[in-house]
């Protein structure tokens, strides 16, 4: 989702020819310098170089336009190209493919995540589509042989594993980005070979405790799955 490059000068708009496509495109042209929490609507009609009542006419407040902006991110990112559905038949690796797919989507965009993930407010529309799409997941889990109740908890589970992983690291992103001293808690942990001999022979195998990076979320994604597994066995019995 990416605009104008950063400095790139625009032109000058005619009266009259600002549309609501046209803001949202500037508004993520200019969230992708200031990121979603530095948008304000002034700073967009500078952008715009338009008057800011010009905005206002159309999106009243800023949640208005963040509202739009998650519609169209979760449009163009997530519901044009869905995640892998989950298969009765296959749950495990489906279920874990999807899990996957839904992190990789959020990391590689910031400001899809911080619109979704850490605004954590849609519209009515899009919560609409985002409750039709966990139906179906829920509906094929039950399929596998899981409760619908267990099929609700498994898929929770594996959504808040994803979100927090994600999170986390576009947390530490951001902090990097606005130069701030604060370093992640996994990032200055002491480690000492001779007071906590265990940390420091795991963290020279390259592991960090609390880390949202690969292996700490791969090995969280199966831990939930195994649960699910177990669940299902006793349910055949």
């Amino acid at each position: 989702m990416t605009g104008r490059k950063l400095g790139q000068p625009r032109r000058r708009r005619e009266r009259g020819s600002l549309n609501p496509s046209d803001i949202i495109d500037g508004a993520f042209e200019l969230a992708e310098q200031v990121s979603v929490e530095g948008l304000s609507m002034p700073l967009l009609g500078k952008h715009l170089d338009v008057g800011v009542t010009s905005i206002y006419w159309y999106f009243r407040k800023k949640d208005d336009l963040l509202n739009a902006m998650t519609d169209r991110a979760l449009r163009q990112f997530i519901y044009a190209v869905p995640y892998p559905s989950v298969d009765a038949q296959d749950w495990r690796e489906s279920l874990s493919r999807h899990a996957r797919t839904m992190r990789r989507a959020f990391l590689s965009n910031p400001i899809l995540c911080d619109l979704v993930l850490i605004r954590s407010a849609l519209s009515q529309h899009a919560a609409r589509l985002g409750a039709e799409q966990v139906e179906r997941t829920v509906a094929n889990l039950v399929q596998s042989g899981l409760s619908v109740d267990e099929a609700f908890t498994v898929y929770s589970a594996v959504n808040l594993h994803v979100q927090g992983s994600v999170v986390l690291q576009r947390l530490h992103d951001r902090n990097q980005e606005l130069g701030s001293d604060a370093t992640a808690y996994y990032d200055v942990i002491h480690v000492d070979a001779e007071t906590t001999p265990l940390l420091a022979a795991a963290m020279a195998k390259g592991r960090r405790t609390g880390a949202p990076d690969d292996q700490n979320f791969e090995w969280g994604l199966a831990c939930i799955l195994d649960q699910a597994k177990r669940a299902i066995e006793g349910n055949n019995h």
